[in-house]
């Protein structure tokens, strides 16, 4: 089932997250985020920014989640988001994302959304994958703007027009 995240869904959500934080680069965050300031993300985008904010719930428990963000915060830009997406890393390659991002641009299509653009730090083909799988292109590359675990890494930007 896919449902609007609330706040007590914060735990959940920050387990699958500080797994990406702590043994990837799909993040450039570097320390765990704990479930009050998950919290105050989730109200930020919901309900201040008024943006989806969705996640995947299975037998009771969160497999991933997802949702929009401001892009920039002129004017002109109200409506282009940058979207996100986190699976559960047993869940990895079920359709959890697809399914998640599926639901996530058939809201921001109805809610008279764009332009969406998704970063991907590079090298991840499953995230290139899902991406251009749901009609996304790339539109360019940012080299060396992130560095991790002692590399620096490159994000390329994928997008697509509702």
């Amino acid at each position: 089932m896919i449902r609007i995240a609330t706040p007590d869904d914060s735990n959940a959500i920050c387990g699958i997250y500080d797994h990406y934080i702590l043994n990837s680069h799909a993040t450039f965050e570097t320390e765990p985020v704990s479930a009050q300031e998950m919290e105050k993300r989730i109200d930020h985008i919901s309900k201040e920014l008024q943006l989806p904010y969705l996640v995947f719930e299975q037998n009771q428990e969160i497999l991933g989640y997802t949702y929009a963000t401001q892009w920039k915060p002129r004017a002109a830009y109200e409506r282009t988001v940058e979207t996100t997406v986190y699976v559960h890393p047993e869940e990895f390659g079920k359709g959890v994302g697809n399914q998640l991002y599926k639901a996530l641009l058939e809201q921001l299509k109805n809610s008279g959304y764009h332009a969406i653009i998704g970063g991907i730090a590079l090298p991840n083909e499953p995230s290139i994958s899902l991406h251009e799988k749901l009609g996304f292109v790339n539109v360019g590359e940012l080299k060396e703007v992130g560095f991790k675990f002692g590399i620096w890494i490159d994000v390329g930007y994928w997008q697509r027009i509702l």
